[in-house]
């Protein structure tokens, strides 16, 4: 993690109360080890406060507040998990927009635990191979995701994990795919078609 894959990027963190504490701090050690610039993004300014395993935990200082965050200032997002953070922010629009605009750009994203939840909002995961933590399992599906029992899952920029064990697994490919960057998608399958036609 030392070596500075993300020097010069800029990396949104869209997170609200209630977000599982270390599911944000240490990927966010890591992309800052990598080089980024991390901003924590939400939708109230000062700061939103953490959940540990089964308590309320720390606070962490939001960097820039919704209203006045824009995604294409940004190389890359990255989702927290925890149960309360992803559903509030799931019933936020501006929210669901900021990440919308994220997918829309083809910029990577990555999500942990229930963090997925609110790309199901976007419609980023029909058609996309991705895990979560267990519970989303079905709604993945419902919404068009093939889930896997996986500790990470990678699509064509999509970087997906289960649970906060799974975290350096998580780190290494979230810093993997924010340093390719904007991922197209279409080319990619047609690259894969063209390989498959000439086996």
């Amino acid at each position: 993690m030392a070596s500075q894959h993300l020097k010069g990027q800029r990396v949104a963190i869209l997170t609200t109360d209630g977000f599982e504490q270390s599911e944000l701090l240490e990927p966010r050690k890591a992309l800052e080890a990598a080089g980024a610039q991390v901003d924590v993004v939400a939708p109230k300014g000062g700061s939103v406060k953490g959940w540990n395993h089964t308590d309320w935990g720390e606070t962490v200082k939001v960097d820039v507040e919704l209203s006045e965050a824009h995604a294409d200032e940004y190389a890359a997002l990255m989702l927290p998990g925890g149960v309360m953070n992803p559903d509030r922010l799931r019933m936020d629009e501006e929210a669901v927009q900021f990440v919308q605009s994220f997918v829309d750009a083809r910029k990577p994203i990555a999500a942990i635990c229930h963090g997925p939840q609110i790309l199901i909002e976007t419609g980023v995961v029909k058609g996309r191979q991705m895990t979560s933590w267990p519970s989303l399992k079905t709604d993945l599906i419902n919404a068009g995701a093939q889930w896997m029992d996986q500790e990470v899952v990678t699509d064509q920029g999509l970087v997906t994990s289960r649970k906060p064990a799974d975290i350096p697994a998580f780190n290494r490919k979230m810093i993997e795919e924010f340093a390719e960057g904007v991922h197209d998608r279409s080319a990619r399958r047609n690259r894969s078609a063209s390989a498959e036609s000439q086996v």
